[in-house]
């Protein structure tokens, strides 16, 4: 895959980029979506301008390699957010192929699928608060800058991170994040 050029915002400005690059380094916390839009940039920009420590990026031609390790880590909470919802689904990630122009997710699992991937163009490694708590999440971005969905380490019931899950965000981030 190609990296693509991001269809950027009307109103992307140098300013905006650097007042969110100044929030985000004084408070990495929020709703990254959110930010974005009160800034113009693209969930991607904003997600690129969190601390180096909160986010590292993956290659798209990554995505097969990095879906097929998201199998192996149990149960995970899949968020995708858009302007009109916000879906969050629980359970393990299926096995998936390539077919008819769509990497297919089908396994005994509630999440499932057809996933246009050949519209990733990155792959963010996101370790950042979160309401006050620490999250970890692989984040898939479309050519226009958007989550395509969201992959979240799970929480036990304390509300703790899963620590062999943080393991395997750790070792996955090693392997493809430059």
């Amino acid at each position: 895959m190609t990296d693509l050029t991001i269809n950027a915002t009307a109103r992307d400005t140098a300013d905006d980029r650097t007042a969110l690059a100044a929030r985000l380094a004084e408070n990495p916390d929020g709703v990254i979506e959110a930010l974005a839009r009160q800034h113009g940039v693209t969930t991607l920009d904003a997600t690129r301008l969190l601390p180096p420590d909160a986010a590292a990026f993956a290659p798209a031609d990554a995505f097969a390699d990095v879906m097929a390790d998201l199998t192996g880590w149990g149960p995970v909470l899949v968020i995708v957010h858009t302007p009109s919802i916000v879906l969050e689904c629980e359970g393990p990630v299926p096995p998936g192929s390539f077919g008819r122009g769509f990497f297919n997710l089908h396994g005994d699992s509630p999440i499932g699928g057809h996933i246009r991937a050949d519209r990733c163009v990155a792959i963010a490694f996101v370790r950042r608060p979160f309401m006050g708590r620490e999250s970890c999440s692989v984040q898939f971005f479309d050519r226009d800058g958007e989550a395509m969905f969201k992959v979240f380490v799970r929480r036990l019931p304390d509300r703790s991170l899963d620590p062999a899950q943080v393991a395997r965000f750790d070792a996955l981030k090693a392997i493809f994040a430059a």
